[in-house]
């Protein structure tokens, strides 16, 4: 299967006029999703009612759309459930890695990594007592780091802020060899690239879809459990729908069978529904030949820059193993950069202190793009457009 990357990108609503390198951050709306929400709304919800749990799958459904995302990131069939945010999701598989390494009390991460990741581990260990440590270490010596002493590392694949990549094979084999679990956060990996969580024998993954995966603003985290874990995680959030039979209404927690016993509350059949109309698009694309366009892109983007804008450096790895599917450059004055930029109809996003962030995303962005973005980007440079008033005052969402 060769990908036609034209007929993925007529898949989306993309306003007349703007480049959208903002997908890492919220992809775009694909065009089906509306009245697939819309169908879920009126059809089921407003005809079925309650009985749309059954009648319309509902109940299935988290299960369900985790088959269609496993594929995506190379895991086993039954592996991976949909449901809750992403937050919630590394708390469940940081508790249940701990439960299984009881000798052991420190969670490895990197400063590189998703501060709220590192939120909820920290308040997981001072939950568990004095004797729980998260250490945080620099991105490159995340492999050195692991030890005798870390029950589980948790590391997001691909730094938000500048791009890079960790090599996961090794994390994993390194940690394996030590005796220590890993969780993989996938929330800049998923749809962006290949992920191979069963080739290299990740234990737990956790990641979100409303990046690269388009299931719209607050779409539903995923959480993936590996199948010889599957039956021995003990999910610290015991929730009702993670029960072995949640209508029979005992008042004692039993967990589910496998991956079922990582369901927490109510799934969001809406959320779910935009998810699962935007995962058709993944249906007529080819991994290999998405992660070979996205670097195209990003080599395009990178030389352009470069040439053009000297005033701005590169934070994201040149070499493509390193890199994900964005790309990030370093000023004083980012923020307002990427205001003018904004302005002036090229979508990118900031992250303090001094990223510009740009995303990749060959569904939908393509060479024209790229070119036009650098010209845009290098006029905003040239002639100074960032100093304005009106582009140095911060939104609450930058």
């Amino acid at each position: 299967m060769t990908t036609d990357f034209t007929a993925t990108r007529d898949a989306f609503v993309l306003p007349e006029g703007m480049i959208y390198l903002d997908g890492n951050s919220l992809g775009p709306l694909p065009k089906a999703a509306a009245a697939r929400v819309a169908q879920t709304v009126t059809a089921e919800w407003g005809q079925m009612l309650i009985t749309g749990w059954n009648k319309a799958g509902w109940m299935d459904q988290p299960a369900r759309v985790g088959d269609r995302i496993a594929r995506l990131i190379g895991a086993e069939a039954g592996t991976v459930v949909m449901g809750d945010t992403l937050s919630i999701k590394v708390y469940q598989a940081l508790a249940s890695a701990l439960a299984m390494t009881p000798t052991r009390k420190v969670i490895l991460s990197d400063s590189g990594n998703f501060p709220s990741d590192l939120y909820m581990a920290e308040g997981l260990c001072r939950t568990l007592g004095a004797d729980y440590a998260l250490r945080v270490v620099e991105p490159e010596a995340v492999l050195d780091a692991i030890d005798e002493t870390v029950a589980v590392t948790l590391i997001t694949e691909i730094d938000y802020r500048t791009g890079r990549r960790h090599d996961m094979a090794a994390i994993t084999a390194r940690a394996h060899d030590q005796g220590a679990l890993t969780i993989w956060d996938l929330a800049h990996s998923a749809g962006a690239l290949p992920v191979h969580l069963a080739k290299v024998g990740a234990d737990f993954a956790v990641g979100c879809t409303y990046k690269y995966l388009n299931s719209g603003p607050g779409g539903p985290a995923f959480i993936y459990v590996a199948p010889r874990h599957a039956e021995t995680a003990r999910p610290a959030l015991s929730g009702w729908l993670g029960h072995e039979s949640p209508f029979a209404f005992d008042l004692d927690y039993r967990p589910g069978r496998g991956i079922e016993r990582m369901r927490v509350g109510t799934p969001p059949v809406l959320q779910l529904a935009a998810l699962e109309a935007a995962l058709d698009v993944w249906d007529s694309v080819d991994l290999a030949d998405l992660r070979a366009a996205s670097l195209t892109l990003t080599d395009q983007f990178i030389k352009g820059v470069e040439a053009a804008c000297p005033d701005l450096a590169l934070a994201t790895p040149r070499e493509h193993d390193r890199r994900g599917s964005q790309v990030s450059f370093r000023h004083p004055q980012g923020y307002a950069i990427m205001q003018a930029l904004i302005a002036r109809g090229v979508i990118g996003d900031f992250r303090a202190p001094d990223i510009l962030r740009f995303g990749f995303t060959p569904l939908f962005i393509g060479e024209s793009d790229v070119a036009k973005a650098v010209d845009v980007l290098a006029e905003v440079m040239a002639k100074r457009l960032w100093d304005r008033l009106e582009y140095q005052t911060r939104a609450k969402v930058t």
